[in-house]
């Protein structure tokens, strides 16, 4: 019979499990869907689950081979297209300049090549340590600070890009409180 604390603390990483996989496929059915084959990968290999191992890392891992996988059986069959783009909620109404900030972040990010958007995704939004992101993609630890690295600075580059098309204004003369 399955340890019950073993399936609580799988079900416990779902948010995290979906976020990861909504970042990967850019696709809200396409995640949940990915999740989905990934806990069932989890439970039937829950054998093969070494005590002691980070469990969340183990799961990360599942998904991201999983989505590899999905990938690999994708290019498999021309002509197939993947869906790019869906919508996010927002928990909270946003100014308007937050919520084009918050697109323009997202855009980004989603723009970045695969490799840099799941490493950083990982590190700076799961909170993985780099061992346990860089165990997750099956790759070394290194490679994945270099990921990370490039992913950084490619959103920093847009950021800047983006700024030095703002026009600032500057008002002369008058005083702060008189009226337009």
């Amino acid at each position: 019979m399955r340890d019950t604390r073993t399936t609580d603390d799988l079900f416990a990483q779902l948010g995290p499990l979906k976020r990861y996989a909504y970042s990967l496929t850019r696709d809200r059915g396409e995640a949940e869907d990915l999740v989905h084959d990934a806990l069932v990968k989890a439970i039937e290999r829950e054998r093969q689950f070494r005590p002691g191992r980070n469990a969340r890392s183990w799961l990360f891992s599942i998904l991201h081979n999983t989505f590899v996988d999905r990938r690999r059986a994708c290019a498999v069959r021309a002509g197939v297209e993947m869906p790019s783009d869906a919508s996010v909620d927002v928990a909270q109404p946003a100014s308007q300049h937050d919520t084009l900030r918050l697109q323009d972040v997202r855009r980004s990010f989603l723009a970045l090549p695969e490799d840099q958007r799941a490493a950083l995704h990982l590190v700076a939004i799961e909170g993985l340590s780099y061992e346990d992101a860089a165990t997750a993609l099956g790759i070394p630890v290194g490679t994945l600070v270099s990921r990370v690295s490039r992913a950084r600075a490619q959103l920093r580059a847009i950021d800047a890009d983006e700024s030095d098309n703002v026009v600032r204004f500057r008002a002369k003369g008058g005083s702060p409180d008189a009226s337009v």
